[in-house]
């Protein structure tokens, strides 16, 4: 069983020099995501605990649900970084490399954005996968890793430990869904109090466009 939050290895980072795990920040800056919205209540919940700390979050949004929810993602795309998450939050890994790309482009045409962030559902994307997003997009992986989704964690100590172990320039992955919710409600007042007090802010990743020729 896997123990959260899980904060990933350098030899992680460094076998996929393509993909972006954190933002090595010198400022007391750290970036907490939200994955596999936009959720009606519980996005804009999200958004709205990060804006009492005058802080600003990234979400990487599924295709079908910005359809279900355009009003919801309208309002988040006004003041937070969004991204693309597949239209269908696909596993990459038993994912064919055509269907992979034609669901990442469906949901390019819903976001409507200028946006050129990406995030592979459960952090599994093949070589061949990466390599076609990553020439137009930013393959955004995290730091440190929440749990929230999982029912068997206390919400309350993990939320403390990873207050402990954020660093400048960390990313954060928490879900704006309803499988987290129950977590997410107790964690990220914890985290959003126990940074600041730290002396961090909070950013959203910059989402203009880039270009990178590393291979993965």
């Amino acid at each position: 069983m896997a123990l959260y939050p899980l904060k990933l290895p350098l030899w992680v980072k460094n076998s996929f020099p393509g993909f972006v795990w954190d933002l090595g920040d010198k400022r007391n800056a750290v970036y907490l995501t939200f994955d596999d919205g936009p959720h009606p209540e519980i996005s804009l919940w999200a958004a709205e605990k990060l804006g009492g700390y005058g802080g600003k979050g990234t979400f990487f949004c599924i295709g079908d649900n910005v359809r279900k929810h355009s009003l919801t993602f309208g309002a988040l795309k006004e003041t937070q970084s969004i991204g693309n998450h597949t239209f269908n939050h696909l596993n990459g890994w038993t994912t064919s490399t055509k269907v992979y790309f034609e669901n990442f482009e469906k949901c390019e045409s819903v976001l409507d954005s200028s946006s050129r962030l990406f995030r592979p559902p459960y952090g599994r994307i093949k070589s061949s996968q990466a390599r076609l997003i990553r020439s137009t997009h930013q393959i955004i992986m995290w730091d440190l890793l929440s749990g929230d989704f999982d029912k068997r964690i206390d919400p309350k100590k993990n939320a403390k430990q990873l207050v402990q172990l954020a660093k400048p320039g960390s990313i954060l992955v928490f879900h704006d869904s309803e499988k987290a919710w129950s977590n997410l409600k107790e964690m990220l007042p914890i985290v959003l109090e126990g940074l600041s007090n730290r002396g961090f802010s909070f950013e959203a990743i910059p989402m203009e466009s880039y270009t990178n020729n590393n291979k993965v």
